[in-house]
């Protein structure tokens, strides 16, 4: 499928993102907002270990899911790194511990703990600055990154939507090995915002798909689905949405942040789980 003739997108690299075109025609998305390692210069990050300051990083996830477009997802992945500006926040999520001048308004959670859409913190806790940062700073960066991403989205879903009734958006994710006490050691989170976000099947046939892998697999918790879930997953509309979260243990070397002892056998599985979904999916959405 040639991505400029079914969407108005160009196949390639923009500055906040990369396209890769599905190969045959299907109602998948898949995102992968986290895995951009481009850290723009006016990044400008207080005196950071490099494995500190790349911990929010969904490092690799992009090449993980590349078997994506072979069966039938168009792929939508993030360039710029997440402590940058986060792909995954609403565009005005906004930090006023970091940000100058913050609009009045409430504040969201997310913020509050140091993730708004510009970040105050690391993945692993640490403060990404020693200075705050001006409203025109922070306001440029979503300008630039964000606001061209989720235009981006928005097009792959509705074009999706229009040509099949149902678009499905697969958004793809990793955390940290010490973050799975809080799922029960699982490897694979699927989060589907406690079953609003897309029909029980869907969520049902990707666990069992991971699960045939021999992975564990929780639901929801401690990950349900972050801004692109709750934003797309409508069912009622045509859009369903799912958050799928990587154990970084099954790939990752998290102090180098390159491939680990199990990148292979997690590649091979990922696309495995990925060649039935796509298979499948007609059958899923119908």
């Amino acid at each position: 499928m040639d991505a400029g003739a079914n969407t108005g997108l160009e196949a390639g690299r923009h500055a906040a993102f990369n396209v890769i075109a599905a190969l045959r025609d299907t109602p998948l998305v898949f995102a992968s907002p986290h895995s951009g390692s481009v850290y723009p210069p006016d990044l400008r990050p207080a005196d950071l270990a490099l494995s500190t300051l790349r911990s929010a990083e969904d490092a690799l996830v992009d090449r993980l899911v590349g078997s994506g477009p072979q069966n039938g997802a168009t792929l939508l992945a993030g360039r710029i790194a997440r402590a940058y500006v986060d792909l995954n926040r609403q565009a005005d999520e906004w930090d006023p511990l970091l940000i100058e001048d913050c609009p009045p308004g409430p504040i969201s959670t997310r913020a509050q703990a140091g993730y708004g859409v510009v970040p105050r913190l690391t993945g692993d806790g640490h403060p990404l600055y020693d200075r705050r940062l001006s409203r025109a700073e922070a306001q440029d960066r979503v300008d630039r990154i964000h606001g061209p991403y989720h235009r981006a989205l928005a097009e792959l879903m509705q074009v999706a939507q229009a040509r099949h009734g149902v678009a499905v958006l697969v958004d793809w994710h990793s955390m940290p090995a010490r973050a799975t006490g809080g799922t029960g050691g699982a490897d694979v989170v699927l989060g589907d915002r406690h079953g609003v976000s897309c029909p029980a099947r869907l969520t049902r046939r990707l666990r069992a798909l991971f699960e045939e892998l021999g992975w564990r697999v929780a639901l929801n918790r401690p990950y349900a689905g972050g801004y692109a879930t709750q934003t797309w997953g409508r069912p009622a509309d045509g859009f369903w949405a799912i958050q799928i979260e990587l154990n970084r243990a099954l790939y990752l070397d998290e102090t180098t942040m390159e491939p680990g002892v199990g990148w292979s056998r997690c590649l091979k599985g990922l696309e495995r789980v990925i060649a039935s979904l796509g298979a499948e999916i007609d059958g899923l959405v119908r």
